[in-house]
């Protein structure tokens, strides 16, 4: 049996596999994001642990004989997260999420050093991870002073299995201190963010060994062991993992907490100044490109909790099928943006409001809105050279067939939905725990069953890209307004 682990942001999913890949048991924990300030998100590493920790007994107690069969793990975590511990590996400040914004000054900064895009490949995201470091050196100076190691969040629930400092390319890729073409620490990036190359943890492919689970977890939990614990990835690399998103032309599209249009490359082909991201993929010897936007089904649930209603009851209320755009325009920009803008001072807008304006125009403007903010992450991507024929679609927002219909005629592309059954973070981690263990990574890494094509509405796609004309006119205004 091989265990996927997926350290998300609103909490961790377990998943149990075998090796043909079938899923035999999965569980689910929670915990909050803590916002002390605007723009600031945090969350403490402790309630990982205790998470963790209670996933995996409802496993055992669910599924013992299967529990007791695991032979490797995989993770997947939330990526850009700064969990500083010190020399004896406590944790010295609340970790610093993906989605926090505070470094925006350090990172614009951090931007303009002298071959910092050439070597990361990106821009310096005011998410990203060096930042933050940089932040916590002006504003912190004494946790600055004593932090011995910088970890990744899932590589501080590494730390917790195994003892290891250790972590995998995707994930580091997303910090701006790793070389993304030559998958290595630089020491120029490292030097450009006043960080040193021994708070660095060790780095390995996501598909290969990290560390073997240690002595006392094996004793809490049953295992006879020897249980390997797999490099895993970033959540979007292991998303891609999950799907078999891993050959040129292969992409998916994420309707998640953020929105992500992720494409998968052959090779390193970076293209920063679109705002597109570019990062080594969880496999070796492959990379990946994609746009992200910072709140997509966040946009929904915001929605619902100023209506006094929940995303899925505004989501029923909308037929199944497009019949063309809505008269109000919403401008997803709740925390920012990052493709193609990397603002993160904008906020959202509604546009175009009336006194006839019901709920069902507002849940129907921003789910559009969230689509053309993905139809931006297209039109970057296709700067680049990449390009898409088909994309699967996943994430919670699949489950509205108008929202998945809008999207596919937004973008004017088909969407392949995955039939139903365990995808995406958790169960590329699970493959990534078994090519650690010497499956072949062809093999194990295949492409979902699809359950239905969703195609575009070739009678609508005139209006909609009308439509997106005027959404992309939108945000200059937006932003002088706010200025």
């Amino acid at each position: 049996m091989y265990l996927g682990l997926d350290l998300g942001t609103s909490g961790l999913r377990a998943v149990l596999v075998d090796e043909r890949g079938v899923l035999h048991a999965a569980s689910e924990c929670a915990w909050p994001v803590h916002r002390p300030q605007p723009g600031w998100s945090e969350q403490d590493p402790a309630d990982w642990i205790t998470g963790c920790d209670t996933a995996l007994s409802e496993l055992r107690q669910t599924s013992p004989k299967a529990f007791a069969d695991i032979r490797s793990i995989g993770m997947s975590g939330q990526m850009h997260g700064a969990v500083l511990v010190d020399h004896d590996g406590s944790v010295l400040r609340p970790a610093i999420l993906w989605n926090d914004t505070r470094s925006a000054a350090e990172a614009a900064e951090l931007d303009k050093a002298n071959n910092v895009r050439d070597l990361s490949g990106n821009i310096v995201f005011p998410g990203f991870t060096a930042p933050k470091l940089l932040w916590v050196e002006a504003n912190e100076p004494e946790i600055f002073a004593k932090t011995a190691k910088v970890l990744l969040p899932k590589d501080y629930l590494r730390l917790w299995l195994t003892g290891e400092y250790a972590s995998d390319m995707s994930d580091a890729a997303g910090t701006a201190w790793l070389d993304v073409g030559s998958r290595k620490w630089s020491r120029a990036l490292l030097d450009a963010g006043h960080m040193r190359a021994d708070q660095m943890p060790r780095l390995v492919e996501g598909s290969d060994a990290s560390g073997l689970l240690r002595q006392e977890r094996l004793d809490a939990w049953g295992l006879a062991g020897p249980v390997v614990v797999a490099g895993g990835g970033g959540d979007n690399a292991a998303a891609a993992c999950g799907v078999g998103c891993f050959r040129e032309g292969d992409g998916f599209v994420s309707l998640g907490t953020s929105g992500v249009l992720l494409a998968a490359k052959n090779s390193f082909s970076p293209a920063p100044d679109t705002a597109v991201h570019s990062f080594c993929h969880a496999v070796p010897e492959t990379w990946y490109q994609m746009g992200v936007i910072l709140a997509a089904t966040d946009c929904l649930n915001w929605l619902a909790k100023n209506l006094g209603d929940s995303p899925a009851t505004l989501a029923q209320k909308l037929p199944d099928t497009a019949s063309g755009p809505a008269d109000v325009f919403f401008l997803p920009y709740l925390s920012g943006e990052r493709t193609p803008h990397n603002d993160a001072e904008v906020r959202g807008a509604m546009i175009g409001l009336d006194i006839s304006t019901d709920t069902q125009t507002l849940t129907q403007a921003v789910m559009e809105g969230v689509s053309f903010a993905l139809r931006d992450s297209l039109e970057a991507l296709r700067t680049t050279g990449t390009k898409l024929d088909s994309v699967l679609a996943i994430g919670g927002g699949t489950a509205s067939p108008f929202w998945l219909q809008s999207l596919a005629t937004i973008l004017n592309l088909p969407l392949r939905i995955p039939a139903q059954g365990e995808f995406g973070a958790a169960l590329g981690a699970a493959r990534l725990a078994m090519a650690a263990d010497g499956h072949s990574i062809k093999e194990i890494m295949t492409p979902p069953e699809v359950a239905e094509t969703i195609e575009p509405r070739s009678d609508l796609v005139p209006a909609y890209d009308a439509a997106y004309a005027k959404y992309r006119a939108l945000y200059p205004n937006l932003k002088a307004a706010l200025t």
